[in-house]
């Protein structure tokens, strides 16, 4: 099976969704139907198909994290250094044509999140990122278009 790579952030962050799915939302989910069955009929309730569709979903999201954990490769940034762009950099850039800077650290798919920085290694931009190092240009293809970029810093936190 091949290996998912995560930070360590990411890695305890998806630990403890699943501590969570398993200990608070899969017992809450399990006493709703209980709930919903006492009120008769199934086949006319909605509060019993709600429930058992919430259950599916935990159910399911509780393997995808245990197969996730399983074959997750933990990578701690703050052990890594280097003026090459790797898994784990955080990197500033500047659109040269706009002027407008950006600060993304590079992490696992599992735990990317846009709004506070962190972009897949699979995304356009990271993949345009990779390998480069400090004061270099590039060219990055994301859906929006082609955009020219300076690589202003690379530090591994």
């Amino acid at each position: 099976m091949e290996q998912i790579p995560v930070t360590k952030t990411g890695f305890d962050g998806l630990e403890a969704e699943l501590k969570d799915l398993k200990s608070v939302k899969r017992p809450a989910v399990i006493e709703a139907i209980a709930e919903a069955r006492e009120h008769g009929d199934l086949s006319e309730n909605a509060e019993y198909h709600a429930a058992r569709e919430q259950q599916s979903f935990i159910e399911g999201r509780i393997q995808e994290l245990e197969a996730v954990i399983g074959r997750a490769q933990v990578v701690d940034p703050s052990t890594m250094s280097g003026d090459s762009i790797k898994f784990g950099a955080t990197v500033t850039i500047v659109n040269e044509e706009t002027d407008e800077e950006s600060t993304y650290q590079i992490v696992g798919d599992y735990e990317a999140d846009l709004e506070k920085g962190k972009i897949s290694i699979s995304s356009p931009i990271a993949r345009g990122l990779i390998g480069k190092s400090e004061g270099d240009s590039v060219v990055i293809r994301t859906p929006k278009g082609a955009g020219d970029y300076e690589i202003l810093e690379v530090t591994y936190k």
